[in-house]
C-alpha cells in the first residue's frame, strides 16, 4: 500500500512503530482537536429554545451541529470511566469527530481526525478498546470524483490509551472499492462488507486484526450471482454482516436476507435464505438486518433510495428464525403517516427520499439499548419512528420525532429538494437517542415520560 505521501505501508510502520498517525499514511492532519473545542453553550442551544421538530412520545434534550459539519451520518458509542463518548462519520466531510455526552444536554466536540480526501469514511465500529473505520471509493453522485485517487479498505484504531485521541494501528486493504458497513464486537476477527477484484458489488469478508499492524484476511463468500459474467444487479452485501455465536445474517441486498454458519471461520456455508425482491424493491431490496436471539426473531429492512418514492415498495419486516435454515416472514411494518394538519397526504408528496434506513442496531456494544419488543428505524424525511414489536405479527408505531427542515445544504443530496433526511439512529444504554441527519448535525432525544 502507498498513500498519498508516496510512503509504502511496511516503511511507514518501520519508521513510526506499532502506533500510526494519518499524518504519515496520508500526509494529513491527524486531529483537529484545538480548532474542534467550543463551548457547550456556543455549540448547544437548550433544549428549550429548539424548535420546528414535531413528535409524538419523544421529546428534544439538544442538539448539535457537530462544528459546522452538518451530514454526521454513522454513530458508535463507549463509556470510559464515567465518560461517554459518541463516535461519527460525515457525509460530506472526510474524517471522523469525537462527541462528549456525558451530559447528553451539553454535548461538546472533543476531537475532528481528518480522513483521506475523495474517499467515504461514514462507517465505524467501536469495541474493547479499538475502532474500526471503513474507507470506501466515493460514488460521483455523492461529491466523489472519479479520476482523483482515493482510499479503500479499513483503519484499525487504539482507543485504549487514549479514546479521545486514536491512534492508528495498521490498515487493511480490499484491492477493490473498499468496504462499505462492518461489524466488529472486539475479539480477532471483523467482518467486511468488502468490494473484492473478481466480484460485482460487495461479498462477506472475513479478517484477522490479532496483528493490527498486518490485519489478513480468514475468510469470504459470495453468491453465484457475483460472477462478473453473469451479474445480477444489486446482489451485493450491505452490511453489517450481523455475527451471533456461529451464525452471521448478511443484509444482501436482491438476494435478499443470507444466513450462514461459521464455525469454521475459513470455510463459511450458507444456512438459509429468505428473497425479498420482488415484490419490494431489488436495489437494496435487505439493506439491514438485527436477529434478536432471545426471540428467535430477526429484524429486516430495505433502503428508499429514489425520490418521491419513484420506485417499489419499500419494507421493514419481522421474520421467525427459530429455524435458520428456513427463514419465515412474519409481519411488515405499517406505513408511518404525516402528523395531522400536514401539508402532504403522505410522505412521498414531501419530496427527498421516504422509507426505512437504519436501526438502533449496536447490539453488540455494551453501551446500547438491547430492547426486544421496541425497535427504532430512521426514515429519511419521516424523521425517526419506533415501534413496538412485543406481538410480532402486530407492529404498531407508538412515538415518532421529526426534525425541521434544514437550511443550508451541504451536500448533492437529496437532489430534488432540500428536506429532511435522518440517516442513522443509536440508543445508549442510559435510554438517549441519537439522530443524525443528511444535511444537519445531531439532535439528542429520549422517550417522554408516560
Amino acid at each position: 500500500m502507498v498513500g498519498a505521501s508516496g510512503i509504502s505501508r511496511r516503511q511507514f510502520i518501520a519508521g513510526a512503530g506499532a502506533a500510526l498517525t494519518l499524518t504519515g499514511l496520508y500526509g494529513i492532519g491527524a486531529v483537529s482537536s484545538a480548532r474542534s473545542m467550543q463551548s457547550p453553550e456556543a455549540a448547544t442551544p437548550a433544549a428549550g429554545e429548539l424548535t420546528g421538530y414535531e413528535a409524538q412520545g419523544i421529546v428534544p434534550v439538544a442538539y448539535s451541529d457537530v462544528d459546522g459539519r452538518g451530514g454526521a451520518f454513522k454513530l458508535a458509542i463507549q463509556e470510559v470511566d464515567g465518560r461517554w463518548l459518541l463516535y461519527m462519520g460525515h457525509l460530506w466531510h472526510g474524517g471522523w469527530t469525537i462527541m462528549d455526552v456525558t451530559d447528553p444536554s451539553q454535548p461538546r466536540v472533543v476531537n475532528f481526525i481528518d480522513g483521506p480526501e475523495n474517499t467515504w469514511t461514514i462507517q465505524m465500529e467501536v469495541a474493547e478498546g479499538k475502532m474500526i473505520t471503513s474507507l470506501e471509493h466515493k460514488p460521483e453522485s455523492w461529491g466523489g470524483d472519479p479520476n482523483a485517487p482515493s482510499e479503500e479498505g479499513v483503519l484499525i484504531w487504539d482507543l485504549s490509551q487514549d479514546p479521545v485521541n486514536p491512534q492508528l494501528l495498521g490498515q487493511y486493504r480490499t484491492g477493490g472499492s473498499g468496504t462499505h458497513r462492518n461489524f466488529y464486537a472486539g475479539g480477532p476477527y471483523v467482518h467486511l462488507a468488502a468490494g473484492m477484484p473478481g466480484y460485482s458489488e460487495n461479498i462477506y469478508v472475513i479478517i484477522d486484526i490479532s496483528d493490527p499492524a498486518s490485519p489478513r484476511e480468514v475468510g469470504r463468500w459470495s453468491l453465484p450471482e457475483q460472477n462478473p459474467e453473469i451479474a445480477e444487479p444489486g446482489v451485493s452485501v450491505h452490511g453489517p454482516p450481523y455475527v451471533v455465536g456461529n451464525l452471521v445474517y448478511l443484509p444482501y441486498g436482491a438476494a435478499g436476507l443470507v444466513i450462514l454458519d461459521i464455525s469454521d471461520i475459513s470455510q463459511p456455508r450458507k444456512v438459509g435464505q429468505l428473497d425479498f425482491s420482488p415484490p419490494f424493491l431489488a436495489s437494496i431490496g435487505v439493506h439491514s438486518v438485527l436477529p434478536l436471539p432471545e426471540r428467535n426473531l430477526t429484524l429486516v429492512a430495505s433502503e428508499a433510495i429514489r425520490s418521491s418514492c419513484e420506485e417499489p415498495l419499500n419494507h421493514v419486516s419481522v421474520v421467525d428464525t427459530s429455524d435458520p435454515s428456513n427463514p419465515v416472514l412474519v409481519s411488515i411494518f405499517p406505513v408511518p403517516e404525516p402528523p395531522p394538519g400536514s401539508p402532504y397526504r403522505d410522505f412521498c408528496e414531501k419530496g427527498g427520499r421516504f422509507g426505512p434506513h437504519n436501526f438502533n442496531q449496536h447490539y453488540h456494544s455494551p453501551y446500547t439499548d438491547h430492547s426486544t419488543d421496541t425497535v427504532y428505524v430512521t426514515y429519511f424525511n419521516a424523521g425517526l419512528r419506533i415501534f413496538d414489536i412485543e406481538n410480532p405479527r402486530l407492529p404498531r408505531e407508538v412515538a415518532y420525532f421529526i426534525p425541521p427542515d434544514p437550511t443550508e445544504r451541504f451536500g448533492p443530496q437529496p437532489p430534488d429538494k432540500l428536506v429532511l433526511q435522518s440517516e442513522d439512529v443509536l440508543v445508549d444504554s442510559r435510554g438517549y437517542i441519537y439522530l443524525s441527519n443528511k444535511n444537519q448535525g445531531i439532535w439528542i432525544l429520549r422517550r417522554e415520560e408516560s
